[in-house]
């Protein structure tokens, strides 16, 4: 479900009043418990760094591959693999501008053998000058660099942060279904509000999902329109009582069937709690 959302102009820098948005989150999550923050190397700063730390909560964040790093990076001499053309390691770095080293996981992914990796590939030469590295090694690796604050073991810790994909699936979902980037008005904040109107509507079928479907695969709006919205109905009398009835094929009667048994199982109001 969504959070909380914000507007801001396409030349928007991520991290910019990111601060702001967080003290906002936390507060409409108020007393509800944050396991973990994800984000991508755009939120790396010292700031967001520090102000998390001061709210204690975990955090795995990508961090941006910047020339020191890179250099630390690739001196590195200790590799684990841990799959198919997969290496792991970790160091203790502080990049510039942090307040402080923290613990750095670097996943080194060998781009013959993966040939779609994605990450970090460095092109120039003249970084590595006068340094004993195999440039043509160097070259043919791909490079991703986590920071945490966690003492999990460092395959955890890039499996946490692999999760965080999940969330372009609900921001695809969002534009594609909802129609959350197919619309502008003339006032910036007319448009900011459609938005957040968008998302309201995106978090009550995401609670429709979870109390129909349960443990099953979260479908899309376009597959529950089909299956659920998109059915001939009228209701009718039967005595006092008015009787819904639907045009339902009989292949499809028994998944109906399944998700009324489980609206009648619904205690309201309902709670996020749980």
């Amino acid at each position: 479900m969504v959070a909380n959302c914000w507007l801001r102009s396409g030349d928007t820098n991520s991290s910019s009043n990111c601060i702001h948005f967080l003290e906002e989150t936390f507060e409409i999550l108020k007393n509800k418990k944050i396991g973990l923050f994800r984000a991508d190397s755009g939120f790396c700063t010292s700031k967001v760094l520090d102000f998390i730390e001061g709210e204690n909560i975990h955090y795995v964040m990508a961090v941006p591959m910047f020339a020191e790093l890179q250099r630390q990076v690739y001196n590195v001499k200790t590799w684990n693999a841990f799959g198919v053309g997969l290496f792991i390691s970790e160091i203790n770095y502080q990049q510039g501008g942090w307040s402080k080293a923290r613990r750095i996981i670097i996943i080194k992914q060998a781009q013959q053998i993966r040939p779609k990796a994605t990450g970090k590939k460095i092109k120039q030469k003249n970084l590595f000058e006068g340094v004993n590295i195999d440039l043509e090694n160097l070259y043919n690796n791909r490079y991703h660099c986590f920071v945490t604050d966690q003492d999990l073991p460092a395959i955890q810790i890039w499996e946490q942060y692999k999760q965080r994909g999940d969330c372009e699936n609900r921001i695809k979902e969002l534009k594609e279904d909802f129609g959350v980037e197919g619309f502008c008005m003339d006032d910036f904040c007319a448009t900011e509000s459609a938005m957040r109107m968008v998302t309201i509507g995106y978090n009550l079928m995401s609670l429709f999902k979870q109390l129909t479907y349960r443990s099953q695969a979260q479908p899309k709006l376009s597959t529950l329109r089909f299956n659920c919205f998109a059915v001939g109905s009228w209701i009718t009398i039967k005595g006092n009582s008015k009787v819904l009835k639907m045009s339902v094929p009989l292949k499809r009667r028994q998944w109906y069937d399944g998700i009324f048994k489980e609206m009648e199982n619904i205690k309201l109001p309902l709670s996020l709690t749980g």
